[in-house]
């Protein structure tokens, strides 16, 4: 067998003895190595004599189908290569190695194997190419450092672009690096952060003062659970201690599965928040004007309802003349007025005519009736509630001062109001603000004040029902309602006017007032006055016979009840005749003003004096009155 092995390898030459590439000598169908070189027996770690001989599925444990593909390969192509054997190592170890046959001539149909190192190769491989960059010239290294320069220009071109802050934290949570827009949001340089723990300079406490953790942090997180963390409710804190909104987006780094750390982009959304507060508190002032308007509508409609029937201060007498001579003088102002007067005097029409006369036209005139608001609810109905404020505060409620910001309070029996609550009344016209029950926010009010009593407000002073503080307050500009009784040429007109009302929503013939209806309703004191007066006409309409009126009134004062033209009281002695000449002229200027001047005809003056048209026009001859004209 040696002698055959010696007289193969003399067959294959010096050549194949002196290679330094390893070689072997394959019979693949004896499965046999025929004979290897030196070179082939130091890079497989056998003796030379052990390797002649030697099995090839010995040399390749467990790769037996492997082997047969690849000599079946290169008896069929004549030349093959593969890197899919792993010869076995004498000293027991694996070898990566390339194998590369060719078919040697002859019947055997034997393969002449050359084999190398795949790392050695590699190496030589990279060494080529090192040397091939560096045949290339510094021309080549200089446009591979112009490269890299580039794509790093580009790189911090993007970073100094970008609107949006952006920082790198590293998985200790050290600063790696910063750009410029964050840099302007966080007051902060650079140089100063890089290097510097980013949570506890710029993230270190929550919006309400709290401390934060760094195991809370959620820009920590992302470099820890390896999610992406959004968060659009913290705030950063700038180096001057202040601190700023933001939303940000915590991104991991990964190298090779490996998290390295953390990119994280925010911004400032300061604006964004300002906005959407100054969007809130618009709405929320379109639902206070829309509630307050609610409930200007709901008064208003109440008020209609309740409104006395005449729609402004009727009369022509002296005193009425001075009233309007005093409401005009003062509505142009927004001083305080105090309108004193028995009950039933028109001392709210008083204070709708202040109203009608001032800048506060356009606002409502709101009404309180201090007699009628208990005690516990007073604060409310003054001032108004928040929900919630007591037991039963289901919504929150518009108090009276509110709803009439702007207009004017009226303030009708102001002396009812009690003494221990006269003091919350009096520091809300002083400071012009207030709180709503249950809520602290304080609110300013414009409100222009006219109040009215029946009461001697001076005399409730001076026995201590009333603060004298806020009398003076109130008795600002003081205006006197005249009684009915010290103003009689007025009682024909006001009596016309509420007889028309009385038919228009009696829904029946207006009724004749006639010169002894005139004349009884004169003669009558009128402790009620002028709401008295309207009572007495609508029921002496409804009583009315044929258009013609039944007065009730008492019989010292009148007729006797029933009686529409009774006889004239008796007053202990006979009229003069100047008395009589004097009453005939009040009785027929009165009828003239309260038919507008007309003399004859229907709605004329004769008519509501009950007198023939002739025998008026005398009467006026001889008295010297004229016919109006117009």
């Amino acid at each position: 067998m040696l002698e055959r092995a010696r007289a193969d390898a003399q067959g294959f030459g010096l050549a194949f003895e002196a290679s330094r590439e390893p070689m072997l000598v394959l019979d693949p169908v004896a499965d046999r190595i025929v004979d290897a070189n030196a070179a082939a027996a130091r890079l497989l770690g056998y003796p030379r004599p052990a390797l002649a001989g030697m099995a090839a599925s010995a040399l390749h444990p467990g790769q037996r189908p492997a082997l047969i593909v690849f000599t079946q390969a290169v008896q069929a192509k004549e030349r093959w290569w593969t890197h899919a054997l792993t010869p076995r190592h004498g000293a027991g170890r694996a070898l990566r190695l390339e194998y590369a046959a060719s078919l040697l001539p002859g019947p055997e149909q034997r393969l002449l194997v050359t084999l190398a190192d795949r790392d050695e190769r590699q190496h030589r491989g990279i060494d080529r190419e090192a040397d091939a960059h560096m045949r290339a010239g510094l021309s080549e290294w200089q446009r591979m450092e112009r490269i890299f320069r580039d794509i790093e220009r580009e790189n911090q071109l993007i970073l100094r672009a970008a609107g949006e802050g952006i920082y790198g934290v590293n998985a200790e949570g050290v600063t790696t690096f910063i750009n410029p827009a964050a840099e302007r949001m966080l007051g902060w340089r650079a140089a100063d952060l890089v290097g510097r723990d980013m949570h506890a300079t710029v993230h270190h406490t929550h919006p309400n003062g709290a401390h934060y953790h760094h195991h809370d942090c959620p820009i920590y997180a992302a470099f820890r659970d390896g999610a992406v963390h959004q968060v659009d409710s913290e705030v950063f804190w700038r180096k001057d201690g202040t601190a700023f909104p933001v939303e940000y987006t915590s991104t991991p780094i990964r190298d090779r599965g490996q998290l390295l750390g953390a990119v994280i982009v925010f911004r400032d959304v300061s604006q964004r928040r300002e906005a959407d507060e100054r969007l809130r508190t618009a709405l929320a002032e379109v639902d206070s004007l829309r509630a307050r308007l609610e409930l200007e509508n709901a008064y208003l409609k109440e008020e209609i309802r309740a409104e006395s029937h005449h729609q402004g201060i009727i009369g022509r007498s002296p005193a009425i003349e001075a009233t309007l001579r005093q409401v005009e003088l003062v509505g142009g102002t927004d001083a305080t007025v105090l309108v004193t007067g028995e009950s039933g005097t028109g001392k709210e029409l008083i204070a709708r005519a202040i109203h009608e006369a001032s800048r506060r036209r356009d606002r409502p005139l709101i009404r309180v009736n201090c007699a009628a608001i208990p005690r516990e609810l007073f604060e409310s109905e003054f001032f108004g509630h928040a929900k919630g404020a007591f037991t039963g505060a289901l919504r929150d409620r518009v108090g009276r001062f509110e709803l009439a910001d702007g207009g004017t309070l009226f303030l009708d029996e102001v002396g009812e109001i009690p003494l221990d609550l006269q003091g919350k009344l009096l520091r809300v016209l002083q400071e012009r603000s207030f709180e709503r029950i249950g809520d602290e926010h304080t609110r300013a009010v414009d409100v222009r004040l006219v109040a009215a009593t029946n009461r001697d407000l001076k005399e409730a002073v001076r026995r201590g029902h009333f603060r004298e503080d806020l009398y003076f307050r109130l008795n600002v500009f003081p205006i006197g309602a005249v009684p009915l009784r010290e103003r009689p040429e007025d009682i024909p007109l006001i009596a016309q006017h509420f007889l028309k009302g009385a038919a228009r929503r009696l829904n029946i013939p207006e009724p004749r007032l006639t010169q002894g209806d005139v004349r009884r309703l004169t003669r009558y004191a009128w402790p009620g006055n002028v709401r008295e007066l309207e009572n007495v006409i609508e029921r002496a309409a409804i009583l009315a016979v044929r258009g013609r009126l039944r007065l009730d009134l008492p019989e010292a004062d009148g007729g006797p009840a029933g009686d529409p033209a009774g006889p004239p009281a008796v007053t202990g002695r006979p009229a003069t005749e100047r008395e009589r000449r004097a009453r005939d002229r009040a009785d027929i200027e009165a009828a003239l003003a309260a038919c507008g001047g007309k003399v004859f005809g229907p709605g004329g003056a004769a008519g509501l004096l009950d007198l023939k048209p002739t025998t008026l026009a005398s009467r006026m001859k001889v008295l010297g009155i004229r016919r109006p004209r117009g």
